[in-house]
């Protein structure tokens, strides 16, 4: 039998404690990054804390209704969400993994529940490539410029307000890339964790997730470099605002001596 898996990034962020408590359908599994619905028998949903929700056999009507009312939970939510889709066929001789589907033998909600994790975490890092690319394309602009003129050509005040939005989006990456590890039913079940490190290893997760993490970490360098020149362009003007105050004291002592 074939079912569909279909995953949105909807926003930065969705409010999993403020949902739960206002949304009334079995619950599977939750913890403080996962809702796991059950909405009939073999449809489900997935509610992710880092703005992801995915959805097994769901037609389209269903989908928008569900998330309107996941809307209010969301903290930036997106106008055109990112979406990735996957199949899933049961029933299979046995189990194989493709970029297009996966085939098990006989259906398992755990492992349900697993390949929707793996497609979230899909579209997720796909949202998180196209922020750290953002920073990065912003910070190699501002370093080009530095390359060329010998300084940075932005104000002060400017430069401030583009390292602060920088930190924060840095933060905000760094703050959601820890639930990209295999959830603990994996541990105890050679067969999830099999079908996890193929599921991982199909969608290229830890070399994207990995690629990430040096994204952030190049443009933290250039941070740190703007930063400092920042400070010494301060320290600069000080010295200049100093040398200027004993200069007028001086020409001041000069004339009262005169007259």
């Amino acid at each position: 039998m074939t079912h569909q898996v279909l995953s949105y990034q909807v926003a930065d962020t969705i409010d999993i404690r403020g949902f739960k408590s206002s949304f009334q359908l079995p619950l599977l599994y939750s913890d403080e990054s996962e809702l796991f619905y059950e909405v009939s028998e073999h449809h489900y949903v997935c509610v992710f804390k880092y703005g992801v929700v995915s959805f097994l056999d769901h037609d389209a009507t269903t989908i928008k209704t569900f998330l309107e009312q996941v809307t209010p939970f969301c903290r930036n939510r997106f106008e055109q969400p990112l979406e990735e889709v996957y199949q899933v066929d049961t029933g299979a001789p046995e189990t194989r993994i493709s970029f297009q589907k996966v085939e098990i033998t006989a259906w398992d909600v755990n492992a349900i529940r697993l390949i929707m994790l793996n497609v979230s975490q899909s579209v997720s890092l796909d949202y998180f490539s196209e922020l750290t690319n953002q920073l990065l394309d912003e910070t190699n602009y501002h370093t080009r410029k530095l390359v060329d003129r010998g300084r940075l050509a932005i104000p002060g005040r400017h430069l401030k307000k583009y390292i602060g939005r920088s930190l924060l989006l840095k933060n905000r990456i760094a703050q959601n890339l820890y639930i990209f590890d295999s959830p603990e039913e994996t541990w105890e079940n050679e067969y999830l964790d099999k079908l996890d490190t193929e599921l991982k290893r199909t969608f290229d997760l830890q070399p994207r997730l990995r690629n990430i993490h040096e994204s952030i970490g190049i443009a933290k360098d250039n941070l740190d470099l703007f930063m400092a020149l920042l400070q010494h362009r301060n320290s600069s003007l000080l010295e200049w605002v100093i040398i200027i105050l004993i200069l007028v004291e001086v020409i001041n002592l000069f004339v009262e001596k005169l007259f």
